[in-house]
């Protein structure tokens, strides 16, 4: 089997995330081609998409944001993140299980003797004026009826689990300060999202009476113990213990996935997505993949046809925001950062690419972008760095000012 050695995926990485060339498509096709953004910061998406996209404006993310043609809502690991309507649709209900989990493994005392079913019940029933409400506002509106979680448990579990949510605008719109007001998935895209069960794989119902948008006109939580079903000794889902039941939309999640982040073993995709392995899905669509193996010995499955550079490809300097995909998406993210630097991006710090790898980290205020390198810049790396850092500070200042500049290293 062929190994891939760690510039080779990053190669790879680069490619699929648009970082090694920008790409020349509409941000609709890029925000679906990467399976959403990380967005609990609600600018960091626009930073994402320009480091990525040839012809980037802000105001085009804003208008698919109030054209109800990307949401920002709870999904991947339980953070918040800008995915297309149809993707959200179509992949809240697999996701709902593990949503429930990840707030219990936070609130599990305080919620103890929660029906969390009357809970949802009593949720939806005080959404259902259609009102956008913050999560305190909701959390209130129902804990007369449970007085002893408090209000941050009941809320974090009705709006990041138990009722598909989406943040309504202005959040998440450029240069534009707004608190979250969330309102139900369904009632904003006038489509319900696919049934939380396994084979649930639609793209969303009419709900009666709401106009159908799709008409024309948070720090890694992965958790490194749960076995991964690629590693020896593990069962897989082809063996005779695991059931045969289909999961076609975690089977379109594995094909996403490695189209914008392989090649990638499972654990790599359940520190992506928070789900178990998906090991169903992947048994279902090997047959379609091919294989090779990383340096340390692990399967990497990889659909036969996406991009593998050449690992001796030029990898061009690139700015990303905080919580970068890119970084977070895999749980072995040697091929992008070193072990020694993996910290800053679980702790928010916005990083820059040089050469593919992360090499430093940058700040932006009063006009100047600041980098701050993580390694001693060769001169032609300091010159490609203040370049990028320069039309990045453009971007950010709307074109008031180009001033970049290359701090002290770290440490």
């Amino acid at each position: 089997m062929t190994v891939l050695d760690t510039r080779a995926l990053n190669r790879a990485t680069l490619a699929r995330q648009l970082l090694l060339d920008r790409a020349d498509l509409p941000v609709l096709d890029a925000v679906a081609h990467l399976c959403g953004l990380q967005a609990q910061e609600p600018q960091e998406p626009f930073i994402g998409l320009w480091s990525r996209l040839s012809a980037f404006a802000p105001a085009q993310l804003g208008d698919l944001l109030t054209g109800r043609h990307v949401v920002r809502t709870h999904l991947m690991r339980r953070t918040v993140h800008l995915l297309t309507a149809d993707d959200a649709l179509a992949w809240r209900g697999r996701h709902d299980a593990m949503l429930r989990q990840r707030v219990l493994g936070t609130y599990r005392r305080e919620l103890e003797g929660v029906d969390l079913e009357e809970l949802a019940a009593a949720g939806r029933a005080v959404m259902a004026d259609g009102e956008p409400r913050s999560m305190p506002e909701l959390a209130r509106a129902v804990a007369g009826r449970w007085p002893g979680p408090g209000p941050r448990p009941l809320g974090e579990m009705l709006v990041a689990a138990l009722i598909p949510m989406v943040q309504l605008p202005p959040r998440g719109l450029w240069r534009t300060k707004g608190g979250v007001r969330n309102v139900p998935l369904a009632t904003w895209l006038g489509r319900e999202p696919a049934p939380p069960a396994p084979n649930g794989a639609g793209t969303g119902r009419p709900v009666p009476g709401v106009p159908d948008a799709s008409d024309p006109g948070v720090p890694d939580a992965s958790d490194p113990g749960v076995p991964d079903a690629s590693d020896p000794g593990v069962p897989a889902a082809s063996d005779p213990g695991v059931p045969a039941a289909s999961d076609p939309v975690g089977e379109a999640l594995v094909r996403r996935y490695l189209a914008a982040f392989g090649p990638a073993a499972s654990a790599d995709l359940r520190a992506w997505s928070g789900l178990a392995g998906l090991p169903r899905a992947v048994a279902a669509v090997r047959e379609e993949l091919v294989s090779f193996r990383d340096e340390r010995g692990r399967e990497l499955l990889d659909l036969p046809d996406a991009p593998r550079p050449d690992p001796g490809t030029p990898a061009p300097v690139r700015f990303l925001p905080a919580f970068d995909n890119a970084i977070l998406g895999y749980q072995d993210r040697g091929r992008i950062i070193d072990d020694a630097h993996r910290g800053l991006s679980v702790a928010g710090e916005r990083v820059v690419l040089v050469d593919g790898r992360v090499a430093a980290t940058w700040k932006a205020a009063d006009g100047t972008v600041t980098v701050f390198p993580l390694r001693r810049f060769s001169r032609a790396e300091r010159t490609a760095v203040g370049e990028e850092g320069e039309a990045l500070a453009a971007f950010l200042s709307d074109g008031e000012s180009r001033r970049a500049e290359i701090g002290p290293e770290h440490g």
